[in-house]
C-alpha cells in the first residue's frame, strides 16, 4: 500500500490559478486527481502513467486546456497544475494510485482503477 499526501488546495478568485501537489511513499503505475463536490460523485479530473517510460496523460473535458498533470519522478510526486479556475471547479480534490499493476486506461477515469487514495485537499473559488 502507498501512502498519498496532497497540499496546495485553498480558495482564489475566478480567473486565477492553484498548484496541487501529491508524495507518493513508494512506486506507482498510475496516478490520478478526482474531485468530489458537495451531492456529487466523486469525478475523474486528469491521471496519468508514473510507471514505466510510455508517456501517458488524460484529462476530463471540462478540465482540457486550463489543468496540467505532471510528474517529479525523483521525488515520486504528482503536480495538478490548475489554471482558469471557475467556482464550477469548487470541490475537494484527492489524489489517487495505482500501486498494483498495469490496468487498461478505460479504468483509470474511474475511481475503482486505484487503489490508494488521500485524504483530499479542499479548493473554493469565488466569483
Amino acid at each position: 500500500q502507498v501512502q498519498l499526501v496532497e497540499s496546495g488546495g485553498g480558495s482564489v478568485q475566478a480567473g486565477g490559478s492553484l498548484r496541487l501537489s501529491c508524495t507518493a511513499s513508494g512506486y506507482t503505475y498510475y496516478m490520478g486527481w478526482f474531485r468530489q463536490a458537495p451531492g456529487k460523485e466523486r469525478e475523474g479530473v486528469a491521471h496519468m502513467r508514473t510507471g514505466g517510460d510510455i508517456t501517458y496523460r488524460y484529462y476530463a473535458d471540462s478540465v482540457k486546456g486550463r489543468f496540467t498533470i505532471s510528474q517529479d519522478n525523483a521525488k515520486n510526486m504528482v503536480y495538478l497544475q490548475m489554471n482558469s479556475l471557475t467556482p464550477e471547479d469548487t470541490a475537494m480534490y484527492y489524489c489517487a494510485a495505482q500501486s498494483r499493476g498495469w490496468r487498461p486506461t478505460e479504468y483509470l477515469a474511474r475511481p475503482e482503477g486505484y487503489t490508494d487514495w488521500g485524504q483530499g485537499t479542499q479548493v473554493t473559488v469565488s466569483s
